[in-house]
């Protein structure tokens, strides 16, 4: 988490779907879904429509020039 006096302006959440349990694969890649300009250290997705099994998760921290690597990739499971 950023401390208080932190040069992170706002974070970046990609999403996307997968059919599979573990890293990201290059084929059948879905595109990934981009919330931008999130300013707390969490995020609630809503609306989404679970009709495959996991999701692939990352995150991006921004300050107000540039942006930083990505995390590493997360799967969860959607139920």
């Amino acid at each position: 988490m950023p401390e208080e006096d932190s040069r992170i302006d706002h974070f970046i959440l990609e999403y996307r779907k997968t059919n599979f349990d573990g890293l990201p694969r290059v084929k059948d890649e879905q595109r990934w879904e981009l919330i931008d300009y999130i300013k707390a250290t969490e995020y609630t997705l809503s609306g989404l429509k679970f009709d495959t099994k996991f999701m692939n998760l990352r995150v991006q921290a921004c300050n107000k020039a540039v942006a930083g690597e990505y995390s590493d990739p997360v799967t969860l499971e959607t139920k």
